[in-house]
């Protein structure tokens, strides 16, 4: 029983302990991913063609459970945030699943396929190990929301009004 304790709390200093990042890293930005035309695109290209505005990033995939439960909140989400850019980018097993999935569903937004999948560089970055993940990227361009795996967490929430 001491032993979980101890155990529960070390993680709970160790978790308050690490910091988020507040810029992506190099290999990040660098990571390529494919546009909805098929065309590959870096991250970094990405957010240039999104620079001064708020975006919110959905790391999802169509056969994921919990992401399909959290696209209502994110359509609640746009149309209470209209201004803020959404950006949803696919761990699908393929392109085709993929497009047939935001097709379904109805996503508005811009769509990426994470060609790089889970441990590629994007992925390694955020340390992603479930899905969905969502990435507040406020108007200077700085990570202002890193770690959230809801919709409706409260520092997106947060973010967002400001």
């Amino acid at each position: 029983m001491i032993k979980k304790g101890m155990l529960a709390l070390f993680i709970g200093l160790y978790s308050c302990t690490m910091e988020s990042p507040t810029t992506f890293s190099e290999e990040a930005l660098n990571d390529v991913f494919i546009a909805m035309n098929n065309e590959e695109v870096s991250f970094k290209e990405i957010l240039a063609n999104n620079k001064g505005k708020k975006i919110l990033i959905d790391v999802w995939a169509s056969w994921c459970t919990d992401c399909l439960k959290g696209l209502p909140k994110v359509k609640k989400l746009q149309k209470q945030s209209p201004d803020v850019v959404y950006l949803f980018l696919s761990l699908d097993r393929n392109l085709e699943s993929w497009k047939e999935g935001v097709e379904r569903l109805k996503l508005k937004g811009q769509h990426y396929f994470m060609q790089s999948g889970w441990k590629g560089r994007f992925g390694d970055f955020l340390g992603l190990n479930w899905i969905p993940r969502y990435v507040l990227i406020n108007e200077a361009g700085k990570i202002e929301v890193f770690n959230a795996t809801k919709a409706t967490d409260n520092l997106i929430l947060e973010g967002l009004k400001k």
